[in-house]
């Protein structure tokens, strides 16, 4: 990966931080998948509920508008929150390194 981003026109101190950026993402990521108390529609759905049922009424409203409008949707796997997130690292990285 050093490698990679030192051709790709990378000074030494960004290909530092884009490094670790990366290297905390996909370890991160992959250690909380890894750890998730669900893996099935239905266990989302049970673990969501059970999550939000501790709160009083409004305490939360942006988690319940994300649970409701996101996570509880037809199709949704967490899984593929990995692409999206590494399209926007890889993103900002793009723009650091002043690329078009």
């Amino acid at each position: 990966m050093l490698g990679c981003l030192r051709r790709a026109g990378f000074s030494i101190e960004l290909t530092a931080h884009a490094y670790a950026l990366l290297d905390s993402y996909i370890y991160g990521f992959a250690l909380q998948e890894a750890t998730l108390p669900f893996g099935t529609p239905e266990e989302t759905a049970q673990v969501a509920h059970q999550i939000y049922g501790q709160f009083s009424a409004g305490q939360y409203p942006y988690l319940a508008e994300l649970a409701v409008a996101h996570v509880l949707q037809p199709g949704y796997d967490f899984g593929d929150e990995f692409e999206t997130g590494l399209d926007l690292i890889l993103d900002s990285l793009q723009a650091a390194a002043g690329w078009p």
